[in-house]
């Protein structure tokens, strides 16, 4: 039966507003008629909802907390729980189960999911009929295993039995309208339409700067940390937060908006038969010239399946139209890598209406992640940076990383956009008494920075040992004055480097956590030490990850499945921390 019509159509509402009256004036009179008062909630149990969170960075959780906040406003008692601290044993006993996770790395699972993604994809994991579940999955399609976490929770759900409530929806970095349409999907389904349509109009508002406000900041310095005859260029980037009221923590990130090279926009402008001053809509609304949309609003750099099939059905060329129906991962990856824009401009052609069907075919321009290099307390108004440029040719171009070479060529004279973003999985521990064991290479030394930065300030009187490697010792050993002074303060109590490249045989910072075993694993049983990891996520973290387990195995006498316990008791305890990427 269709709903009754209470809002006349003339009425100075918007169909979707229309709609949401309607409903509310529908549901008004049928708790009315039914004797369930104006609530809709007065005799009806509230309806249990556990949220597991699997988040690397923060965003899932964030997700997590504000859809727990939407459903505590209507009939439900949710329950936000980190999945490294969920009793695993509970989930075949569970009414439903909402999981919200992310994807890092080459498709891995974050690192408080680990164990229950393990558990549940395991021979161990039990029969789950009876429960209601439903997933959101956060990635980035520029990466290959797009979402792979979420569909691998989805998919085993099901083969275990459980009823899927609402299908599972893929967000890609631009999360808000998904996660929307997510959030009031399964509400509906837990709770019908009276749990779905209000929260569109009770969406909290962010307060002070944020990833849709972003401060525009003076850059206060900016240079290379590295040598001129280095094949390297790190550069150390000081911002100002003067007058912006923003606040971090060491352990947070910051975000930048980039804008992209004009001499790639003009190039790409040349090549299209749209003026540069043509109007077009923006990604978040309103508009600008072509122009200025493709030099600060929009995508220009990298390809992806969804975009190359988006390209492919306006373009003749034959090579895409048979890469799209082979429909190979591996294929899709070859002819990506490398390639951007330009290129499908130049050598696939597509014909367009108007710049308006073209722009609307572009992702939006994302902010980068850059782990902040600063203590607020030792550097008040201001936050540092640690950035290695990505510079490299292919396919005749010369070509580079879009927010890096940003902030290294093209930043003077312009305010960047920034903000902050929280990541409380990374902290330093809150008794100073407590020894931290920090292993960050090349531009993972950037949070240690902070780290060290802030254990000084604090007074703190545990220990800090700091393993820091890159090619060679002469050209990019960053910061080593300051980390020398440090040592000389009593700071930094040891400083293990690894610079692969000053002998015959690489020598990397793993090889060094195996040299200085024992004491290592006298910091970690003994002393209790925090251990904190940072950098490249798919090899240095790993092969971290595999020499912190071969320390246990070495020095603790344990067996592998003890040491990994071993691991894993770290991690519960909050005592391993990675932000890796």
């Amino acid at each position: 039966m269709s709903q009754p019509n209470y809002i006349p159509d003339d009425a100075p509402f918007t169909a979707e507003q229309r709609q949401w009256l309607n409903n509310l004036v529908g549901n008004f009179i049928s708790d009315l008629t039914s004797g369930r008062g104006l609530t809709g909630q007065g005799s009806a149990p509230a309806i249990p909802v556990t949220i597991l969170i699997g988040s690397q960075t923060g965003n899932s959780e964030s997700l997590g907390k504000k859809l727990s906040k939407a459903m505590a406003k209507l009939n439900f008692n949710p329950e936000v729980i980190d999945m490294a601290s969920y009793e695993k044993e509970k989930l075949p006993s569970e009414q439903n189960v909402l999981i919200i996770t992310s994807t890092y790395g080459d498709g891995e699972p974050p690192d408080n999911a680990a164990d229950l993604h393990e558990w549940i994809l395991s021979d161990a994991a039990p029969s789950l009929e009876g429960v209601n579940f439903s997933v959101l999955a956060l990635g980035d399609t520029e990466y290959p295993d797009f979402c792979k976490c979420g569909i691998e929770f989805d998919t085993r759900f099901e083969q275990l039995g459980a009823t899927r409530i609402y299908d599972r929806v893929d967000c890609d970095v631009d999360f808000d309208e998904p996660f929307a349409l997510w959030r009031d999907g399964v509400m509906d389904a837990l709770g019908g339409s009276q749990a779905a349509v209000a929260p569109a109009f009770e969406e909290p508002t962010e307060d002070g700067y944020s990833k849709k406000n972003p401060f525009r900041a003076d850059v206060l310095q900016n240079y290379n940390l590295n040598t001129d005859d280095s094949e390297r260029q790190t550069q150390h980037v000081e911002i100002s937060l003067d007058g912006s009221g923003i606040e971090y923590e060491v352990g947070d990130a910051l975000g930048v908006l980039p804008q992209n090279d004009v001499a790639l926009v003009d190039e790409i402008l040349e090549n299209l038969p749209f003026k540069p001053t043509e109007e077009v809509p923006l990604p978040g609304g309103g508009e600008a010239t072509l122009r200025e949309a493709l030099i600060e609003h929009y995508d220009i750099r990298n390809l992806n399946k969804k975009f190359i099939e988006s390209w492919q059905a306006r373009s003749g060329s034959p090579f895409l139209r048979s890469l799209v129906e082979a429909d190979s991962k591996e294929a899709y990856e070859d002819f990506c890598w490398g390639r951007e824009l330009i290129d499908l401009i130049t050598d696939h052609p597509a014909d367009f209406e108007d710049a308006e069907e073209f722009v609307a075919v572009l992702k939006k321009l994302q902010p980068r992640l850059y782990s902040i290099a600063s203590s607020p307390n030792a550097n008040p108004g201001e936050v540092h940076l640690t950035v290695g440029v990505v510079r490299y040719n292919s396919h005749y171009r010369n070509r580079g990383g879009v927010c890096s070479t940003f902030l290294s060529d093209r930043v003077n004279g312009v305010q960047p956009g920034v903000f902050v973003h929280s990541n409380k999985a990374f902290r330093l521990p809150e008794n100073g008494e407590t020894p931290v064991i920090m292993v960050g290479p090349g531009t993972g030394i950037a949070p240690f920075r902070a780290f060290l930065q802030e254990r000084k300030v604090s007074g703190a009187k545990g220990g800090n040992w700091l393993f820091f490697g890159n090619p060679y010792e002469s050209k990019d050993f960053l910061y080593k004055d300051e980390l020398e002074e440090l040592q000389k303060e009593g700071v930094l109590t040891k400083l293990d480097t690894a610079f692969s490249r000053d002998q015959a045989e690489k020598v990397y910072v793993q090889h060094r956590m195996l040299e200085q075993g024992a004491e290592l694993w006298k910091w970690l049983s003994e002393d209790k030490a925090s251990f904190y990891v940072c950098g490249d996520a798919s090899r240095m973290a790993k092969d971290v990850d595999a020499a912190l387990h071969k320390v246990a195995e070495q020095h603790g006498k344990l067996s592998e499945e003890e040491a990994a316990e071993f691991v894993k008791t770290l991690k519960k305890e909050k005592r391993y921390c990675r932000d890796v990427y």
